[in-house]
């Protein structure tokens, strides 16, 4: 069995993006050349359509069609209010074998911390909650003879500075280092409670069934040995108790040869910041992992240069496991 991550980054349709066809031609092969047969997909637009109150994956329907994937079983994150998809950034999970149940997961088990930012101009009299952008989405996919794999699908926040009222110049411009640093914190705090939550689902999930199937996988802003990579492992060193270890999940990643181990070029220094994780039960099942990031560009410098980009700055990456699945 494949399992697959891919950040597709911004999927939508013009005049947001360039069109789905000219986007297809790169995006499309990337998907194929996969073979997956569970896929994470991050960043999943969702689109108005005439006569329904509800957005639709019109976008994405396009990128799959003619592919294996048009006919997956799919499970989706969904909008405020829970009515259909969200506007941008939603997480979509496709499976070849049958879903048997999803969930997304916000503030489900860790709730928002509560924040009054210093340098807000005006001040801000009372914290506020730093909620996250994005929900875990949960999928349970049937393997047979009764048997399940797992498989939770993330975008944890990118390491942007927040805005603070009164302390923006421009989309990109602060006026101060110190509203600027504050900006960042925050962003850092929303990042280790998306983290911090899919740790404390990960033990929920191991104290439900015992050497239960799963995977993690998707856009985790951070890099191994970051602090949310830290908190979601839960790597024995870190515990101090290795009567502790059997529920740290493994970061498959580390079998890439150094190297090779990047998803994302960011101002010439290679970082792998898309991840699989996974139980030791899974782990156990564990054959392979490739990163597919030799067409990728230096992200900073196709933002500055290139007008609609159309591919996406982020590597898919896919692990292999001998599962039996039927």
């Amino acid at each position: 069995m494949r399992i697959a991550t891919f950040n597709i980054e911004n999927l939508d349709l013009p005049p947001k993006a360039a069109s789905v066809e000219v986007r297809a031609a790169v995006l499309r092969p990337a998907l194929e050349r996969l073979r997956a047969d569970v896929l994470c997909l991050q960043e999943v637009n969702a689109q108005h359509v005439p006569g329904r109150t509800e957005r639709h994956f019109v976008a994405l329907d396009q990128l799959l069609a003619g592919t294996d994937y048009a006919g997956f079983h799919r499970a989706t994150t969904s909008g405020p209010g829970g009515t259909g998809p969200a506007d941008v950034h939603n997480l979509v999970t496709l499976s070849r074998l049958p879903i048997t149940g999803s969930r997304e997961v916000r503030h489900e088990l860790t709730p928002p911390a509560h924040y009054a930012p210093a340098t807000a101009e005006p001040s801000v009299p009372q914290p506020a909650p730093l909620s996250f952008d994005r929900p875990l989405l949960v999928t349970d996919i049937a393997i047979g003879d009764g048997r399940r794999l797992t498989v939770v699908n993330v975008h944890l926040k990118a390491p942007l500075a927040a805005s603070i009222p009164g302390q923006k110049l421009s989309a990109f411009a602060w006026k101060s280092i110190g509203a600027w640093a504050e900006g960042y914190f925050i962003s850092s705090v929303r990042r280790n409670g998306q983290a911090l939550e899919l740790r404390r689902l990960v033990d929920q999930l191991l104290s439900e069934e015992v050497g239960r199937l799963i995977a993690v996988a998707g856009d985790f802003n951070a890099e191994d040995h970051d602090t949310p990579l830290r908190i979601a492992i839960g790597a024995e060193e870190d515990m101090g108790n290795g009567l502790l270890s059997p529920d740290s999940l493994v970061n498959l990643g580390r079998a890439i040869p150094a190297d090779r181990r990047w998803s994302v070029l960011h101002h010439g220094r290679p970082q792998m910041l898309d991840h699989i994780l996974a139980s030791r039960a899974l782990s156990s099942r564990f054959r392979g992992i490739e990163v597919h990031n030799e067409s990728i560009g230096d992200e900073a410098i196709v933002y500055a240069k290139v007008s609609q980009p159309i591919g996406s700055s982020h590597a898919a990456v896919v692990t292999e496991f001998s599962i039996d699945a039927v």
